[in-house]
Formats: structure tokens, sequence, C-alpha cells
């Protein structure tokens, strides 16, 4: 997966966090009124956020480099794009019954509890923490990215990869703040309705691009040899 890629995922799937992280950033201290107060807050949040990322990204890219060189690179992508399909149509209650071991409501009321205590300062200095703390929330978008990370197959490409997919969702994010008045709830839910279009379309570029089916960029061909992995997309 081609590091650019993922900016362009964070871009345009960014609306995912109007509907999630848009009651965060909303809740941020600092009014619009106070210009520079309020851009530099909210720039050290998303700041924080994509510190995060990119040590996500760095751990998918020692798991993703492992895989890479022992050549299941094509297996990955396909397995990746089929889990993120399976995630679309499971219902959220037999997801939890199916793995009731993934500690999610517990990492969520740890996550609001040190939440309340930050926004609770109302200083600049406390909204990177927050933006800190948020890359660590359990999102389904998170896990898109990091998905794409892995099968970069670098520790590197990994992180680099999750930077641009955290700048990807700035931009949104930005203006759900500034437009705070005209983000309703029903705008929220309205998007988040509209999210699983995207997100299978994202998993059928995975599973194409692990078919190597020797279309440029979107499913290049994988030549595998005894000694490395390359992409040809020409």
């Amino acid at each position: 997966m081609e590091v650019w890629t993922g900016f362009m995922i964070g871009l345009f799937g960014s609306v995912h966090c109007v509907g999630m992280c848009g009651p965060i950033m909303l809740a941020l201290p600092g009014t619009p009124h106070r210009k520079l107060t309020f851009w530099i807050g909210r720039l050290l949040y998303n700041f924080g956020r994509i510190v995060t990322y990119c040590f996500l990204g760095f751990l998918a890219g020692l798991v993703g480099k492992s895989i890479h060189v022992s050549g299941y690179q094509q297996t990955l992508s396909i397995s990746i794009g089929v889990a993120i399909l399976f995630s679309v149509f499971l219902p959220t209650r037999l997801g939890l019954r199916l793995f009731p071991f993934l500690p999610v409501e517990k990492v969520k009321i740890k996550l609001k509890y040190w939440w309340g205590i930050l926004l609770k300062q109302h200083s600049v200095n406390s909204m990177f923490l927050i933006g800190l703390l948020n890359g660590f929330l359990p999102c389904g978008f998170v896990y898109l990215g990091l998905a794409g990370a892995l099968s970069t197959g670098t520790v590197m490409g990994s992180i680099g990869y999750m930077s641009l997919f955290g700048l990807g969702t700035v931009p949104i994010l930005l203006a759900t703040s500034w437009l705070s008045k005209l983000i309703t709830v029903r705008i929220r839910h309205a998007i988040l309705r509209l999210l699983p279009a995207g997100v299978v379309i994202l998993a059928l570029l995975f599973i194409l691009r692990g078919l190597s089916l020797g279309i440029p960029y979107i499913s290049p061909k994988i030549v595998v040899t005894e000694h490395e992995t390359s992409v040809n997309c020409h």
C-alpha cells in the first residue's frame, strides 16, 4: 500500500470523525473570538492525535515488516479487506458476543475519566494531552488506517502512512470546531449512516490489491521472489 494513500483515506474518510470525535472537539475550551488561543489549542490537540497514530504505526510496521519479508503481502491485503467487510456488516451486539475479551468499553471509560480532568484545566497545554489520549480511542476508522499502514511492509512506511492519515483528518475537525453551531446532532448521524459505503469501497480496494491483477495503482502486480517482494504499478 503506497504511503500517500494514508492521506487520502484520512481526508475522504474523516467525515467519520465528525460523528465520533466531533463532540470532543466541540468540548475543547476556547472560543473562536479568541482566535490565537483557539487555533493553537486545536492544532495542539490534532498534533497529539497524530503523535499517537505514529506510535501505533510504528507497532503496525514491526508486524507488517515480518509479514512482508515472509512474502504474505497479498494474503494480508485480502485478509484485511475481508475483515473490514466483516466489521461493516457484523451487528455491534453480535461482535461483542464473538469478541467479549476486547476491553473496548473499559478503555473508553478510562479515557473519558482523564479527558474530564484535562478539560477542567481549561489550558492550551492540556489540548496536546487530550489529543494524545484521543488517539488511543477504540475506533474502526483508525483500525482501517492501521490496516493500510500494516500493508506497507516497512516500519518507516507505516509511520509515514499513519502520520499522513492523521493529517488527512485535520481539516474537517478544524472546520467542525470553527463551525460548531452548524454541525448539529442530526448532521452527525446522517454522516455516520453514509460512512459504511465508503468503508466498503476501501475494503474492496484492499482485496483488489491483494489479487495482484496488474491494474496500475489499484491492483498492481506483486512479484514475490526468494529474497524480496516488489510491487510493479506500471
